[in-house]
């Protein structure tokens, strides 16, 4: 059974900074494409991060640039996402994503490009 779980959500002001887990079983950790998404009130779901986590490509939101930095730990099964320097449009709820491929050049933020999801984390940023 393949389970993506997150945490490290909560509530921060505007300026600081959370750094989310998500733990991975099931499923094969190491040579995957693996990604963060959020959803916002009232918007559709956006790619914010993405990792090949067989080596160290990664891409980006282009409105999370400079803050968030999306990282692995292979020996833990565990994917991350350190936010810094948070803001209020940063607010919502967060959700870890793995790929059934793991190459480079695929790394993408496209959601329909990414089978297995967590439950997600909530993130709330008060200005």
């Amino acid at each position: 059974q393949v389970q993506l779980v997150e945490s490290g959500g909560g509530s921060v002001q505007a300026g600081g900074s959370l750094r989310l887990s998500c733990e991975i079983s099931g499923i094969t950790f190491n040579n995957r494409n693996m990604g963060w998404f959020r959803v916002a009130a009232g918007r559709e779901r956006e790619g914010v991060a993405a990792i090949f986590t067989g080596g160290d490509t990664t891409t980006y939101a282009d409105s999370v640039k400079g803050r968030f930095t999306i990282a692995q730990d292979n020996a833990k099964n565990t994917l991350y996402l350190q936010m810094n320097s948070l803001k209020p449009e940063d607010t919502g709820m967060y959700y870890c994503a793995a790929a059934t491929v793991g190459v480079a050049w695929m790394v993408t933020l496209t959601d329909s490009d990414y089978k297995y999801w967590g439950h997600g984390t909530q993130v709330t940023v008060s200005s």
